[in-house]
């Protein structure tokens, strides 16, 4: 008498249940380990009993055999399913059409256009955002001209600088051609000049301070007095 068909369904007896899930667990893992060798395959094999308890069988490892699992399915889903992509994209395109119609409508709004349909709510709104904008604009350009003011300042003291050391330089010219005038003087008297020749060495002397800020010459004083 042959081997009746069993049923597939839960074994209510527990120590029943028990022993069928030892048998055929170990029998289970013994076909995939024969699977892997026959045919060159990847097998990986993960049992949880109703007891939390965890077997697992794998040719190579259990994460690489995961890890290429889960890849192979995300490429086929890309592969299967293109036009899924395609409709995220649409979607995605026509939010970007409706927010890029929202800004316009607004802007066209805060330039005083189009405010007809709105309310007194909306209108309230309206006129805060512009105080806001005012209050912003009036802020950078308050800050624009301080900066402006800082570096004309700046330039102001710098020119003011410039014109100090110009001022001294020009008084120690003019302390040196005093010296000068006042070295020729003492030589005209010593030398016995007149009034006239007296008035030629200081023109003379004078015009060889001017020229002494350019290029340095020999005066016909000095070359009178050689002789």
């Amino acid at each position: 008498m042959g081997r009746g068909k069993i049923v597939i369904q839960k074994i209510d007896d527990s120590t029943s249940r028990q022993v069928t899930f030892s048998k055929r667990r170990k029998g289970l893992i013994k076909k995939a380990k024969e699977l892997a060798i026959l045919c060159d395959a990847e097998v990986g094999l993960i049992i949880f009993s109703n007891t939390d308890k965890l077997y697992d069988f794998a040719s190579s490892s259990v994460k690489s055999t995961i890890e290429r699992f889960n890849k192979t399915k995300m490429e086929q889903q890309q592969l299967v399913n293109p036009a899924s992509e395609v409709k995220f994209w649409q979607r995605e395109a026509e939010t970007l059409r409706k927010e890029l119609h929202s800004l316009q409508e607004n802007h066209r709004q805060l330039t005083g256009e189009q405010l007809n349909g709105l309310g007194v709510k909306e209108l309230h709104n309206l006129e805060s955002q512009l105080e806001m904008s005012l209050r912003g604009i009036r802020m950078k350009k308050e800050q624009i001209l301080t900066n402006e003011i800082k570096e004309l300042t700046r330039k102001r003291n710098l020119v003011h600088h410039e014109n100090l050391e110009l001022s001294r330089k020009v008084q120690r010219i003019h302390q040196e051609s005093v010296e000068l005038y006042k070295r020729a003087n003492a030589k005209s008297n010593k030398n016995g000049l007149g009034n006239h020749e007296l008035v030629d060495a200081v023109d003379e002397s004078h015009a060889e301070v001017r020229l002494q800020l350019s290029q340095p010459e020999q005066s016909h004083y000095e070359t009178s007095s050689k002789s």
